[in-house]
């Protein structure tokens, strides 16, 4: 094993910086680079309630230093490059960043992750359920807050776990000024990766807050006045909805504009293979989002951690075993619709109402979030 085999990690959401800290803590004699766009780490868990609410917290506690979580680190073991990865040169292993640079790597991991039209304002609201990829993201937050808050009308593109809790937070934040907030859901029931139960229950939260619900009906397209700023949502039967703002909370983009093609499968997702290395490649990985594994759950990239770290130490040790990563299609999920209640999936029950308050709704987490990035 050479010294200080240089490891370069491209993203520095949950699963950039949780594989950066199992490897500085299990492997020797290694550098990790990450490099990341903002210095910022963006606890998006909370996003429903930080874009509702703007009042619910303060931005340091949501917003935080990516460097802070490394403080513990070996002397010299850790550095961050604040920058746009624009270009990776598998021959020369070389990483190219927007004003700063050639990188170089022995091994490189791509977390790039994944973007929603709404964090990039494309067709939608600006509304960052997802980091955007900008420097200054909590200019952008308040922006969207200002944004949603003076909204008289609200219709909100896609029913899933982000749709539901935004929806659930947003009337009960709007409730007082009677704001007409409506869910679009492609299927008959919200939350169709849930139990029928679990679906349910969110509906009738939904419902009892004024939350009309359209269901079975997709978003064919949607525009806005240049003039009046105001949204038309055009739908897949005919009709069309307006709104003060309208935020498409479904589907998701590959951060992808800097990987070679040749990594890359059909629609845009990076291709590994069982020990989550770069199809084609012996020293580039990926993980979370970015991969070509259709569940892109936080559940999910924390599994594929100890995959990467372990592959990764036997690579530079020469020696040891390996893992290997096998999806599957077990759902844990817990869903707050507003502060009180809400639904999910633990173990293939539907959680009580409260139980998903106690452990979700109270805080969406913000009170472990400094502790889930290794601050002190």
């Amino acid at each position: 094993m050479s010294p200080n085999t240089r490891i370069v990690i491209i993203g520095a959401s949950y699963a950039g910086i949780w594989l950066a800290q199992t490897l500085l803590k299990a492997t020797p004699n290694i550098h990790v680079v990450i490099i990341n766009p903002s210095d910022t780490f963006f606890f998006n868990i909370a996003s429903p309630r930080i874009l509702a609410k703007p009042t619910a917290y303060k931005s340091d506690q949501y917003l935080l230093p990516i460097v802070k979580a490394f403080a513990h680190a070996p002397a010299g073991a850790f550095e961050f490059i604040q920058g746009h990865a624009v270009d990776i040169n598998p021959d020369s292993k070389t990483v190219v960043v927007a004003n700063k640079g050639i990188i170089a790597f022995d091994y490189l991991v791509i977390a790039s992750g994944s973007s929603t039209p709404s964090s990039t304002a494309h067709g939608s609201t600006l509304a960052p359920f997802k980091p955007t990829g900008e420097k200054d993201l909590e200019t952008q937050i308040n922006a969207a807050q200002r944004e949603i808050a003076r909204a008289k009308s609200v219709v909100i593109g896609g029913a899933g776990a982000v749709g539901v809790e935004f929806a659930g937070e947003l009337a009960e934040a709007l409730n007082a000024r009677k704001i007409d907030i409506a869910l679009i859901s492609s299927t008959w029931h919200v939350l169709p990766a849930l139990k029928k139960a679990a679906s349910q229950r969110a509906e009738d939260i939904l419902t009892e807050k004024g939350v009309k619900l359209v269901r079975a009906r997709k978003v064919v397209r949607s525009t806005q006045d240049a003039t009046s700023g105001k949204w038309k949502v055009d739908l897949d039967d005919g009709q069309t909805m307006e709104a003060d703002v309208y935020i498409s909370t479904t589907g998701v983009v590959p951060n992808n504009k800097f990987i070679p093609s040749q990594y890359l499968d059909s629609k845009g997702w990076v291709s590994v293979d069982s020990e989550m290395r770069v199809m084609g490649s012996t020293s580039i990985y990926a993980i979370g989002d970015i991969t070509s594994h259709s569940a892109r759950l936080l559940l999910k990239a924390q599994e594929q951690i100890p995959v990467v770290a372990c592959n990764l130490k036997a690579d530079i040790m020469g020696q040891g075993k390996r893992k290997r990563y096998t999806a599957d299609d077990k759902v844990m999920m817990i869903v707050p619709v507003g502060s009180s209640s809400g639904t999910g999936q633990m173990f293939g029950m539907v959680p009580w109402g409260k139980l998903v308050a106690m452990i979700k709704g109270k805080d969406f987490f913000v009170s472990k979030a400094k502790e889930m990035i290794g601050m002190k």
